[in-house]
């Protein structure tokens, strides 16, 4: 995307989440998973690209031994619908008899996280629990929940704080939704 579309495209979306919103979200997530993982020095991983923002800014709240690594498994690629799974990179560190928390920026349809939560389990983790920044309310049965959530978003397409409209804008503060059409 072009900077000329992209600059119109967040000129004319319609903010859902401001900044301090996201950022009040990040600290209370933070002390929820520290509650429930801070004595078993868990494994973090991020799932590429999306989980990116989120991750980071969460990981600076944790003050607990952690380990951190990452994955990049996704549906979209460049795409604005889910299809076939990709995975690109497996974790580095072996999650065997480990405690396994997996970042993402969004649960939407549930299918690419429910997926990574079985492979990991296969791989043999202990335990795998999810924190998802946002999670979509799109009415459909999905075939995971995740362990924490940040906040709720409507079942439109969102980008910001690690979720991008064709490329751009994953690296904003707060969250947007696209101009419905009318």
């Amino acid at each position: 995307m072009d900077a000329d579309k992209a600059r119109k495209l967040l000129d004319e979306a319609e903010l859902i989440h401001s900044a301090e919103v996201v950022s009040a979200a990040v600290s209370e997530l933070a002390a929820q998973i520290k509650s429930k993982l801070a004595d078993k020095n868990p494994l973090v991983l991020c799932v590429m690209t999306g989980g990116l923002i989120f991750c980071g800014q969460l990981l600076t709240r944790l003050d607990f031994p952690l380990e951190f690594d990452y994955l990049h498994a996704t549906r979209y690629g460049p795409d604005t619908q889910g299809g076939k799974i990709s995975w690109r990179s497996a974790p580095w560190t072996s999650v065997k008899g480990r405690t396994v928390l997996v970042v993402d920026d969004i649960l939407d349809e549930g299918v690419t996280l429910a997926a990574v939560k079985e492979s990991l389990r296969r791989m043999g983790a202990e335990a795998v629990l999810t924190a998802v920044f946002t999670d979509k309310l799109n009415g459909k049965q999905k075939p995971i929940s995740a362990d924490f959530v940040g906040l709720t978003v409507p079942d439109r397409f969102v980008f910001g704080f690690g979720m991008d409209v064709d490329g751009a804008w994953r690296h904003l503060p707060a969250i947007y939704a696209m101009k419905e059409d009318t």
